[in-house]
């Protein structure tokens, strides 16, 4: 029977198995996306991100692939195409041999959709640009190239690569790219040559140079028109890039996502962009320490549907100036709006980590007590600030911070005392107006998995759970057994059913010409 089937059958049989679609969606995850409890045996709970999520399913992925090649020559014949849709690095020496891989048969090149070469080595080791010559050579080979994503800084390489993806790489929808500072220039290049791209997320390191003799030449008059743009994610040293981008023509921008890691001078102009692009943004994502003129944003952004900040902000009362921050300033009412905003539904909450006296902040509360009083308070004035009348339309408050997470669960909740009671006036104050309180995990603020049966809320079905529940250790064991060959054989079934019937009925597209 096996013999029987059309090859077209079969590549969907494989497409099914292979299981990519959230591997070739456009998008990149932003700060809402859920992040999954993992646990190993004989191991404690641990949060697992939604890119650690992500990287574990493009690794399962693959490993169904070369278990389909490996069956018969019939299925490796038909399979291969699949082998190489998805290509995923954590080691950039593999470059030279998926390059010696492609040279043999050029035929694959044309398979592949997406390119992702992340960084697990934490500054050691060999760079980007030591794999440069290969990396050109693949693009080359890749027109069909959907996703490119470098999560591993580069440097002198960026150029050529930009150069490499504008004349081979036409069907570039998503670009992750991590750079210095000081190739801002060149970056906005590649984006004048790729106009076509969806998505977008930009890291730039520190500048090697000194940053006031970095210049941006000819690309500073460069008044880029990205039709296609929805997606846009800007971190680290972007102050000119930003301010460059608040120039160009983004009409179908969608979602604005900034962090500035732990940076807290020569903020960029937030504020300058969103005057230009607010009006069309359904989510915005702002994550840095300064606080930023929340009310004017949000004036900015009208139809906003999902909103993240700092929950660690200082924010004034709409009446005092800066000026006037003190003690009456702490006292006083905050109100987030100006007026209120009645679109958005979902508030995303980075920082907290004061708030629950658990991780690394527990040893502020004896070391620094002013400072963990100041945080603190800042954040429950901001927390009552989430209220119906300036969100109206409000339904989920999430904390995104997985750190936060995990350190609730090795400390088995809040802290006793002002912390735990903080806890309590939060989940109160939110179910007085009936909007769900949630962590990172999207479980309820408070629910901790406690024993190895445990399912956490939010999720979607049984079957998601497990897949999220994997674990590294665990996905060696099961590759390493014939699983995914017994998911193939059941597929395998099915078609032979499907077969049956058929002799009795065949359905149009199996009629002879």
């Amino acid at each position: 029977m096996a013999e029987r089937l059309p090859p077209e059958l079969w590549s969907y049989i494989f497409d099914l198995a292979a299981d990519e679609d959230v591997i070739f969606y456009p998008g990149l995850p932003t700060s809402m996306a859920q992040s999954t409890w993992s646990r190993a045996i004989y191991d404690e709970w641990s949060v697992r991100t939604p890119q650690d999520t992500i990287n574990i399913i493009q690794r399962r992925s693959y490993a169904t692939k070369k278990a389909i090649i490996r069956t018969c020559k019939r299925w490796r014949q038909l399979g291969t195409e699949f082998l190489v849709r998805c290509l995923f690095f954590d080691d950039p020496t593999k470059l030279r041999d998926l390059r010696h891989i492609l040279d043999r048969d050029t035929s694959l090149g044309w398979w592949v959709r997406r390119l992702h070469i992340t960084h697990f080595l934490n500054g050691r080791g060999p760079t980007m640009d030591d794999f440069e010559e290969p990396l050109l050579a693949i693009l080359a080979q890749t027109p069909n190239l959907e996703i490119f994503i470098v999560d591993w800084p580069m440097s002198t390489a960026f150029g050529a690569i930009a150069d490499t993806l504008r004349t081979y790489c036409h069907s570039l929808r998503t670009a992750y790219w991590h750079v210095p500072s000081e190739l801002i220039s060149k970056v906005i290049w590649a984006l004048e040559s790729l106009p076509n791209l969806i998505s977008v997320h930009l890291t730039f390191d520190a500048a090697l140079k000194e940053p006031d003799t970095i210049t941006l030449g000819s690309a500073e008059s460069v008044k880029l028109t990205l039709p296609h743009l929805q997606q846009l994610f800007l971190k680290g040293f972007c102050q000119e890039f930003m301010e460059q981008a608040a120039g160009w023509t983004l009409p179908m921008l969608k979602s604005f996502s900034f962090d500035f890691g732990a940076n807290t001078h020569d903020m960029p102009d937030v504020v300058g962009f969103l005057a230009q692009h607010g009006a069309t943004l359904l989510f915005l994502d702002l994550n840095c320490i300064p606080a930023l003129d929340i009310r004017t944003i949000l004036d900015l952004c009208p139809i906003l549907t999902t909103f993240c900040f700092n929950l660690d902000w200082k924010i004034l009362p709409a009446s005092l100036t800066h000026s006037d921050a003190n003690l009456e300033a702490d006292l006083a009412p905050i109100s987030l709006t100006n007026r209120p905003h009645e679109h958005i539904q979902h508030i995303g909450l980075h920082g907290c980590m004061y708030a629950f006296g658990v991780g690394y902040a527990s040893a502020y509360i004896t070391a620094d007590p002013l400072r963990t009083l100041l945080v603190q308070r800042s954040n429950d004035n901001n927390f009552r600030a989430l209220s119906r009348a300036s969100f109206p339309r409000l339904e989920r408050v999430r904390i995104l911070s997985p750190l936060l997470l995990q350190a609730l669960n090795d400390a088995n909740g809040p802290r006793p005392g002002e912390c735990f009671q903080r806890w309590e006036r939060w989940w109160d104050a939110c179910e007085s107006m009936r909007v769900r309180l949630e962590d990172c995990s999207a479980g309820l603020l408070g629910d901790l998995p406690q024993e190895p049966g445990y399912e956490p809320d939010g999720s979607d079905t049984e079957e998601e759970d497990e897949e999220e529940y994997y674990t590294d250790d665990e996905e060696a064991r099961k590759s390493a057994r014939v699983s995914n060959v017994g998911e193939l054989r059941e597929l395998l079934e099915e078609c032979r059913r499907m077969w049956a019937q058929t002799d009795r009925q065949p359905p149009p597209f199996f009629l002879p010409a």
